[in-house]
C-alpha cells in the first residue's frame, strides 16, 4: 500500500496526477474530504481523512501502508506537523518514508522553511525508519504568480539582481515523485532536483516574452519593496518574511544557482526547459482571465 499526503496542494497534486494517469492504485491522506471530491471519483484512488498533526487520527489511515511520500504545505507549524506524522508512521509499521524536502534543507540556510525541512529530515533519519529525501529547487510555477504585473505592465518586478536560478517544472517533480513512491528504493539517499538551466531573471523575462509575443522587462526592486507588495496583496506577514529571507539567500548564489540533473537521469525524466514551461503557460501570462 502506497500513501501520498498533500495531494491537493501544489506539488502533491502533480504527483497525484501521475498516479491517476498511470492508473496505479494509491491512498491519499487529506484533512478534509470535501476538498478532495475530484480525487474520490477516481477508481484507483482511495481517499482517507486524517490530521497529520494529530497522531490519534492517523492510525486507520496508515494501516497496511508500506511506503509514504510526505508533503505538507508551508506553515509555521510544519516541523511539528511532519515530525508528528513520522512518529505515527513508526507506531503503525510503515517501513519507508520519502520526505518531500527542499534543496535548501541545510543547517546554514537563513530561509525558515529550509531550516524546517532540515529539522524534519534529521527527525526522520533518527526515527529508525527507512528514509529518502527528495530535494527540489524552486518551482517554475512560482513565476505564474507574477502574471498580474506581466499582463498589466509588461514587467517582472523582483529583487534578485543578476543572480542565476535553476527553477524546476512541477511536472518533472511530479514524475520523479510518482516513480519514487511507486517503485521505492533509493533508501538513505538525498536526491537533488533542479531545472536544466541556471537563468537570470532578465533571461526568464526574455523567455516569457518569446512565448507570449509580448515584451516583458525585468525591473529590479528592493527586497523591502517586494515584501511590502506581498503584504499589501494579502500574503500573511510570516510568509512574506520567509520569502524575504529566501530572497537574501538567493542573492548569495549557491545551490539554487547550480544545475544538477542527476535525479532526472536516475529516473529517465526529460528535464523541462523554462522556454517549454513558458510556452505551455503562455495564455496564463497573456490573459488576466487565465491568470485569475
Amino acid at each position: 500500500m502506497l500513501l501520498l499526503t498533500g495531494a491537493t496542494g501544489a506539488a502533491g497534486s502533480f504527483i497525484a496526477t501521475q498516479f491517476i494517469r498511470q492508473r496505479v492504485p494509491v491512498r491519499v491522506l487529506v484533512r478534509d474530504k470535501a476538498k478532495a471530491q475530484n480525487l474520490e471519483i477516481i477508481p484507483t484512488v482511495q481517499v482517507v481523512e486524517g490530521d497529520m498533526s494529530d497522531r490519534s487520527s492517523l492510525t486507520s489511515s496508515l494501516e497496511g501502508v508500506d511506503r509514504v511520500l510526505l508533503i505538507s504545505g508551508p506553515a509555521a507549524d510544519m516541523t511539528e506537523t511532519q515530525c508528528t506524522f513520522i512518529d505515527a508512521c513508526k507506531d503503525t509499521g510503515v517501513r519507508h518514508v520519502i520526505k518531500f524536502s527542499g534543496l535548501d534543507a541545510r543547517p546554514e540556510t537563513t530561509f525558515p522553511f529550509g531550516l524546517m525541512h532540515k529539522k524534519i529530515e534529521d527527525h526522520l533519519e533518527a526515527s529508525g525508519l527507512t528514509w529518502t529525501h527528495l530535494r527540489p529547487t524552486g518551482f517554475m510555477q512560482e513565476y505564474l504568480r507574477e502574471a498580474p504585473s506581466i499582463i498589466r505592465d509588461g514587467a517582472l518586478y523582483l529583487p534578485l539582481g543578476e543572480v542565476r536560478l535553476n527553477p524546476v517544472d512541477l511536472i518533472d517533480v511530479g514524475k520523479v515523485g510518482f516513480l519514487l513512491l511507486r517503485d521505492g528504493g533509493h533508501e538513505g539517499e538525498r536526491l537533488a532536483l533542479t531545472g536544466p538551466e541556471a537563468l537570470s531573471i532578465a533571461e526568464i523575462a526574455d523567455r516569457i516574452s518569446q512565448a507570449t509575443g509580448k515584451t516583458v522587462h525585468y525591473i529590479q526592486v528592493s527586497p523591502e519593496q517586494r515584501r511590502q507588495a506581498l503584504v499589501s496583496h494579502g500574503i500573511p506577514v510570516e510568509i512574506a518574511d520567509a520569502l524575504d529571507a529566501q530572497v537574501h539567500e538567493r542573492l548569495k548564489g549557491g545551490l539554487e544557482s547550480e544545475v544538477d540533473l542527476s535525479t532526472h537521469r536516475l529516473f529517465s525524466v526529460k528535464p523541462t526547459t523554462f522556454m517549454e514551461f513558458a510556452q505551455r503557460n503562455a495564455e496564463w501570462f497573456r490573459s488576466a482571465s487565465a491568470a485569475a
